[in-house]
């Protein structure tokens, strides 16, 4: 592959050079060294800083490449913050770039650089990467002869939105299950494991809702920036820019051989001529005007990005149904904590107002236990003449606090501070 000529040999392993010394990989990089080695010199392991990516070509033939940063940033002519975007080892928001030769996809699971002819996908175990890998291969194998409506670019843009789309609306549906059920239990049934249950989910919920925000954000970003969608036609760049290329090697070729000084006994063939003025008419019929504008633009009247933004559109729908499934979600979850604090308040009421009562009938007994106290002392007095006298001293003490008690229930009521 000549676009990747930046591939090294196994890390430790010698590769011979032109002239028979022994050249090794020491940190990646292809320093000739004469000799097996230097002592007491550490060699670290080949791939320091080169990363597994699988290229998929316009065919449907994907291969496995070992390529570091700096032969990618060739290729593509990227920089190296988007490449960045790209590391694994970082989390960074789903995102959506347009360069001047590729198009930057970070979303979700699939990372992936896209030009006008290849994919250059982020090699992974992931579930999502290998459908896409495989899929994506599918497509391209199956429709070979036939005509498609979308270049290459946004058929491989296309599929990768899908997959992230149907991830998370997969992972959206499969939450709903799951926590559907807890509240509705929750809310029969109050107690410490349904909580913990809820708390966990409402946690996977809010993570949940941000990946499908940061998606939703960046095509809704993408979709009102007509410059940013402009520079995603790569095919059509990358067709303007070899017409202008040819349009180059026709003036190089023919105007000098045109123009050049003639001798008078030269014969000039008319012919010859005509011809070359075809050429340059030809050649100026395939480019623009302009050098920039050809380079630029995203069509011929730089305008056109109605099929970009139909394709983004219908995925926006897509991503946006998803989050408002998650919306309603977290209503539901707060509406079920409303109701669980509603019913917590109404039984910390009742709790008051068995207080009430009880502290009502506290006081009362306290008055009783008060008149009988008394008369359980021992002192001298005419009352206890008389055997029946502590009987009726009970029950009068009894009576009154009974009608005390009453009095209490009845002020209440007028209050409206019991339901009685």
């Amino acid at each position: 592959m000549e676009a990747f000529q930046g591939l090294h040999a196994p890390g430790g392993v010698p590769e011979p050079s032109s002239n028979g010394n022994v050249r090794l990989n020491l940190d990646g990089y292809g320093y000739g060294y004469r000799g097996s080695g230097f002592p007491g010199l550490k060699k670290r392991g080949h791939g320091h800083g080169n990363r597994s990516w699988i290229k998929i070509d316009q065919d449907g033939n994907s291969k496995i490449l070992e390529l570091d940063k700096a032969t990618i940033m060739r290729h593509c002519s990227l920089p190296s913050r988007d490449l960045r975007l790209l590391d694994p080892l970082f989390i960074y928001p789903s995102t959506i770039l347009g360069r001047e030769k590729a198009i930057v996809a970070s979303l979700e699971q699939i990372r992936c650089i896209i030009t006008a002819d290849e994919v250059i996908l982020m090699n992974s175990l992931d579930g999502c990467v290998v459908q896409y890998m495989s899929e994506f291969c599918k497509r391209l194998q199956t429709n070979r002869e036939q005509a498609e409506d979308l270049p290459f670019e946004f058929r491989a843009l296309e599929l990768a939105l899908d997959l992230t789309c149907m991830s998370l609306d997969a992972q959206v549906k499969e939450l709903e299950l799951e926590v559907y059920p807890v509240l509705d239990e929750l809310a029969t049934s109050i107690n410490t494991h349904n909580l913990e249950r809820v708390r966990r989910l409402k946690g996977h919920l809010l993570a949940l809702t941000q990946r499908v925000q940061r998606v939703h954000d960046e095509i809704e970003h993408l979709m009102d920036d007509d410059g940013d969608m402009a520079e995603m036609y790569l095919t059509e760049k990358k067709q303007r820019s070899e017409a202008y290329a040819l349009g180059d090697i026709y003036f190089q070729n023919d105007i000098p051989g045109e123009g050049r000084v003639v001798s008078k006994s030269e014969p000039v063939s008319p012919v010859r001529s005509i011809s070359g003025a075809q050429k340059l008419q030809r050649a100026f019929s395939n480019i623009s005007p302009s050098k920039h504008g050809s380079l630029t633009s995203s069509s011929s009247n730089g305008d056109n990005i109605d099929q970009l933004e139909m394709l983004l559109e219908a995925y926006f729908a897509a991503i946006d149904n998803s989050l408002s499934k998650l919306f309603s979600l977290k209503e539901y979850i707060d509406d079920t904590e409303d109701l669980i604090n509603i019913k917590l308040g109404n039984v910390q009421n009742q709790l008051i107002q068995f207080e009430l009562l009880l502290t009502a009938a506290t006081f009362v007994t306290t008055i009783f236990a008060v008149v009988t106290g008394i008369f359980g002392m021992n002192f001298v007095a005419s009352i206890f003449d008389y055997p029946s006298a502590f009987n009726w001293v009970v029950i009068i003490t009894g009576l009154a606090c009974v009608f005390l008690y009453l009095c209490f229930l009845f002020y209440f009521r007028y209050k409206k501070v019991l339901p009685l």
